[in-house]
This record gives C-alpha cells, sequence and structure tokens, in this order.
C-alpha cells in the first residue's frame, strides 16, 4: 500500500490548510453586503457592545463551558468505547468485561444528556434575561428620543428592532456562539484523536476537506442571495399588507378588491419563489457535503477492510476491525460539524447584522434632553410667557417669527390663525416637546430648559383632535397606569365633564373593552374620555388643539359645558378653527405666517376689524348658507 502514500501526505497537507482557510474565510466580515444591509460598525465593534450585555452573567457561560466540556468529551470517547466492545466482541468475549465496558459507555451517554439539558436551560434562561435587557433599553431609548426624531422613522422599523430585532441576538446566545465553538473543538479534538488512531486513515480523511472548502464557499455566495431575497419579499408583502389592511374600507368602497387581490398575489408568488431558491441552495448543499461523508465511509471500508483481510498496515500501524468501527464513528463526527459550520457563521452574521440595527436606534443622541442643573417642579401656577421666540423645524424656515406673549394663570389664551401659522407648534413649544432656536420661554418665570422635562409635562394635560386609546378598558385608558384612584374618582371625572352619561349607557361601564385605538366608539365619546383623563390627572395647565373639531353638534353642546368646568381648574390653551368655541376665552391671539398679527378678546377683536373680524365674518357666512 506504499503507492498511496504520497497522494495521502499531499492530501492531508491540503486539508489541513484547507480547514483553517474555512475557518478564516466564514469569520471574515463582507465588507460591502452582509445579507442586504449596508453595515456601517466593524464585528469587533458589535461584540464588544454585545459583551456588556453578556458580562454580567458570565458565571453562567462559564458553566455552560465547563458543562460542554463533558459533551465533547463524549463525542470523542464514544466512538473509542465502541469499537473497544468490538474488539471485545471479537477477540475475547468476556462477558463481564463486554457489560462493564457497556455500562461505563451508558453512563457516559447519561451523563452527557444531562450536560446537555444543563446547557440548554441555563443558556435559554441567560438568552432571554439579555433579550429582555436589549429590549428594555432600546425601549426605554426610543421613548426618549423627540418629537422630530421619531417623526422621521417609520413606526413599522421601530416595531422591528424592539421585536424581531432581539431574537436574532437571543438566537446567538443561546445557540449559535456555543455551537460554533463546540464544532470547532469537536473538529480539532476528532483529527487528534484519529491522527492517534492512525495516521493513514485520517490523511485519507483530510483529503475530503478541499471538497467541502469548495462547497461551503460556493453555498455561503448562493445563501446570502437567497436569504436576501427572501427578506426583501416579505418586508414588500408585511408593507403591502400593513398598508392596505389599514386602508381597506377605501378599497370597498372604491370596488378595488379584485385589483388588490391580484397585486397581493403577485407579491405571494414573489415570495414563494424566493423561499423556493433558498430550500434549493440549502437542499444541495447539504447532500453534497453528506456525499462526501458517504464516499469517505467507502473508502475506510475498503483501505481497512483491505487491509484486515490482507493483514497489512499503514505506516507501521494495524487496522484491525475495532480501529474501523472507531473511524466511521469518528468520520460522521468530522463531518456534521463542518456541514454545519456556514450555516452557523452564516446566522452569526445575520445576528450581527441585527445587533448593528439596534445600536444604530440606540446611538441616536435625543435632540431634546434635561439640562445638568435642571430641576423638579412640584407645583406651577400656570404663568406662562414667550420672549421673542423663533423656531424652525427645518434650519432657515422659520414657524415661528418673534413670537412674544404673557399668559397670566388661571387665564383662557386661544390661539387662532390660517393652517401653518403656527398654532400647533406654540402648544408643542411648550410642553418642550422640540427646543427653540432663539428667544426663551418660560413658566412662572423659570426657563423651561431648566426644568426637568419629565417634571415640566407632568403639570400638561393634553386633548387633541386625534385622541389615541390604547387596547383593553376605560378604566385603564382613563387612568393610564395612574395608582390609588378608586371608581369613585373616576366616575366623578368621567361625571364632571359629561363622559359618565355614555359609560352609564354601557353593559360593563369602566371595564366595557377598548379595541384598538378605540375604534367602538364615536369621536365624540373618545374626545370625552381624554377629558376625564386629564381631569383625574390634575394638570396646572391643560392644552386643547383642535379637540372639537371632528364632532357632531350634540356632542359639541356637552364639551362646550365640560369647557366651562375645566376652566376652574387651571391656565388653558385652546386651538380651534370654530371661532364659538373661543369666543368666551379671556384672550385670543391671531397668528399669521408665524407672526402674531392681533390679540384681544372676542369683542375687542371685532371691533378692530382686522384679520380676526375676517375669519369671523367668513365662518359665521359660511354657517349662515349652511343654515340657508
Amino acid at each position: 500500500m506504499a503507492e498511496y502514500r504520497p497522494l495521502l501526505i499531499a492530501g492531508a497537507i491540503i486539508g489541513v490548510f484547507a480547514i483553517g482557510f474555512l475557518v478564516v474565510f466564514l469569520l471574515e466580515k463582507d465588507k460591502k453586503e452582509s445579507m442586504g444591509y449596508e453595515r456601517n460598525m466593524s464585528d469587533r465593534e458589535i461584540i464588544r457592545r454585545l459583551l456588556r450585555y453578556a458580562l454580567p452573567y458570565k458565571k453562567n457561560f462559564l458553566i455552560v463551558f465547563l458543562v460542554m466540556l463533558f459533551s465533547i468529551v463524549y463525542d470523542l470517547a464514544s466512538p473509542l468505547l465502541v469499537g473497544h466492545i468490538e474488539e471485545t466482541v471479537k477477540d475475547t468475549f468476556e462477558l463481564p468485561y463486554l457489560f462493564s465496558i457497556v455500562a461505563v459507555y451508558a453512563g457516559i451517554l447519561v451523563v452527557s444528556m444531562i450536560c446537555t439539558y444543563i446547557q440548554a436551560m441555563m443558556l435559554q434562561k441567560t438568552g432571554q434575561k439579555i433579550l429582555s435587557a436589549i429590549r428594555q433599553d432600546i425601549f426605554t431609548h426610543i421613548e426618549s428620543l423627540s418629537h422630530e426624531q421619531l417623526n422621521n422613522i417609520p413606526v413599522g422599523k421601530l416595531v422591528t428592532r424592539v421585536s424581531n430585532d432581539p431574537n436574532a441576538i437571543s438566537y446567538m446566545f443561546t445557540n449559535i456562539l456555543v455551537t460554533l465553538v463546540k464544532n470547532v473543538m469537536v473538529i480539532f479534538g476528532v483529527l487528534g484523536a484519529m491522527l492517534t488512531l492512525n495516521y493513514a486513515l485520517t490523511l485519507m480523511v483530510l483529503c475530503f476537506v478541499p471538497f467541502v472548502l469548495l462547497f461551503t464557499v460556493i453555498f455561503r455566495k448562493f445563501s446570502r442571495k437567497v436569504h436576501r431575497s427572501v427578506n426583501n419579499a416579505t418586508t414588500d408583502i408585511n408593507t403591502y399588507l400593513s398598508e392596505n389592511l389599514s386602508g381597506i374600507k377605501i378599497t370597498q368602497i372604491f370596488n378595488r378588491e379584485d385589483k388588490k387581490m391580484a397585486d397581493f398575489l403577485e407579491k405571494s408568488q414573489k415570495l414563494k419563489k424566493a423561499k423556493e431558491a433558498r430550500m434549493l441552495v440549502f437542499g444541495i448543499f447539504r447532500p453534497m457535503v453528506y456525499m462526501l461523508y458517504i464516499t469517505s465511509v467507502m473508502c475506510l471500508l475498503y483501505m481497512g477492510g483491505r487491509a484486515n483481510i490482507e493483514g497489512r498496515t499503514y505506516f507501521g500501524q494495524a487496522l484491525t476491525s475495532g480501529v474501523i468501527v472507531t473511524f466511521y464513528m469518528y468520520i460522521s463526527k468530522f463531518f456534521n460539524p463542518i456541514q454545519t459550520l456556514a450555516e452557523q457563521f452564516d446566522m452569526l452574521q445575520r445576528s450581527f447584522a441585527s445587533a448593528e440595527k439596534i445600536f444604530t436606534i440606540m446611538d441616536l443622541v435625543p435632540e431634546v434632553v434635561d439640562e445638568p442643573d435642571a430641576i423638579e417642579l412640584t407645583d406651577i401656577k400656570g404663568e406662562i410667557e414667550f420672549k421673542d421666540v423663533w423656531f424652525a423645524y427645518k434650519p432657515g424656515e422659520w414657524v415661528l417669527k418673534g413670537v412674544s406673549f404673557h399668559i397670566l394663570p388661571k387665564q383662557t389664551v386661544a390661539f387662532v390663525g390660517s393652517t401653518g401659522s403656527g398654532k400647533t407648534t406654540i402648544l408643542s413649544l411648550i410642553c418642550r416637546n422640540y427646543d427653540i432656536q432663539k428667544g426663551q420661554i418660560l413658566i412662572d418665570g423659570i426657563d423651561i430648559k431648566r426644568i426637568k422635562i419629565s417634571s415640566l409635562r407632568s403639570h400638561f394635560g393634553q386633548m387633541l383632535q386625534d385622541v389615541f386609546l390604547f387596547s383593553g378598558d376605560i378604566r385603564s385608558n382613563i387612568l393610564l397606569r395612574k395608582e390609588g384612584v378608586s371608581d369613585q374618582e373616576v366616575m366623578d371625572a368621567c361625571r364632571y365633564v359629561n363622559a359618565d352619561k355614555f359609560i352609564n349607557r354601557l353593559e360593563k361601564g369602566l371595564d366595557e373593552p377598548v379595541r384598538e385605538r378605540g375604534n367602538n366608539f364615536s369621536a365624540g365619546q373618545r374626545q370625552l374620555l381624554s377629558f376625564a383623563r386629564t381631569i383625574i390627572h390634575k394638570p396646572s395647565v391643560i392644552i386643547l388643539d383642535e379637540a372639537t373639531a371632528n364632532i357632531d353638534t350634540e356632542t359639541e353642546l356637552l364639551i362646550q359645558d365640560s369647557l366651562e368646568k375645566i376652566k376652574n381648574i387651571g391656565t388653558m390653551l385652546i386651538v380651534a378653527h370654530r371661532l364659538s368655541t373661543i369666543q368666551h376665552s379671556d384672550n385670543i391671539i391671531v397668528l399669521s405666517d408665524g407672526r402674531i398679527m392681533e390679540q384681544g378678546d372676542h369683542q375687542t377683536l371685532l371691533h378692530q376689524h382686522g384679520m380676526y373680524y375676517q375669519l369671523y365674518t367668513l365662518q359665521f357666512n359660511k354657517q349662515q348658507l349652511m343654515g340657508a
């Protein structure tokens, strides 16, 4: 058999280099793209930041690593024991000795199973803790972002960052890293055990490694492409569903169901073809590696069987039946990790891509933050002053231009003007949803930048045109997790704003379920609930931004009555296009193109025959015509 020696040695050298190149190749980061994502962070930076979440559980990972060593010992020892059992049966057939070997094998198997269970449970629990910490951090960070930043980021992207992306990172901690480390250790452990057992058969096995490398390189290239296609098709169909399910009423009104169904089927077919392509790639790679495994087994049986029959040796080492059986098991344990390495590294890169997306959001610096010496306000009177305030959402495009006014405590002040004049912007600036570029805003004589944002906003109650109700019940939507409030106090607040009239007609009262966005209530009912929500939190400043824009006349009368009561609570700021809502305000500020044109009470402004007079006359004449 000496004629095979040069070939085996050459193949072995190539195989060793191929294993090293395989590991380096799979670890190498694709600088241009990774699963279709533009990578702006290095893998080293991502790992460093992920380790911050793993470090608190370093003892858990150390225990898992030690337990994993027992599993590796089983992987390395079991073929030797099986081979030894075969030799015992063939040569000596000593029944007690055979039982003892089988008992040792069974004991190692049981210990391995227990270790595997402990490893899986510890990793899952640790992974869930890390997952929870990441989700909590990113959600908390999202809450700290300014309104402008949140407006610029699609909601779907934020939901994905909080829900889906952490799952990929958790899977990395619970499965990928441990499996990678174990597979690499098993490969080199099996290789060392085979070299110790028989040089020739080990060199024969190494001859197949270059082919594994070739298949892995091809698989890695095509797997990225098909994964990217599936991800893009999935995103496309999810976006289509989100948009069209939200607007399904419009689809039905215009009788476009058939067209929408055709579009949906087209996108579904695209996703189907992408998934079929992915199945094809994986369906080819695994059989190819399995083919190499079977070929190596056939070579083992041929070389070992021939040598055993003819009584020959390789490199001075005999090939007994026990050695052949042992190598048969080692070959399986050698090829299985190699078969999964490419897939594991591919999934690791996807986890890194998810981590990069999360860290990209977490690296956003909130535009509106507390000053280092910001103070807490336990109570405010409600005095508000604007001093030469200039503000722009985009540099150079001024929305407010030198706005100045003074509001006394308990006053009711209304802001009117055409769309885009800056009314709603003023209300947003008072709550410090945005920071002004020039000027000063004072609350009780204190610059709002010197007040902690959470403290400042806790004294404001806002009632907007688009009332947002959360899924749950009426009680939870009024309280918004405010604790220590009895049902009697909740009903008193509802009665105060006339919301009790429709709540009492409901079968479950305060326990009446609220569906998504409160779509099982009318616009007026939702508005009354927002009034009750505001009252229960006892604000010092109340803001109404078009709160009566989309309600019927009957509900408007209830709200008008509620407003008269609410005026006694604190300072009230109102934005309304219906001038009838603000006629009794203490002061009416008329805005145009970001500037204050005039201000005063209702009668004073009418006598001036200025912009307010024109708005009132136009609206009054329109109502007269509609009445006619």
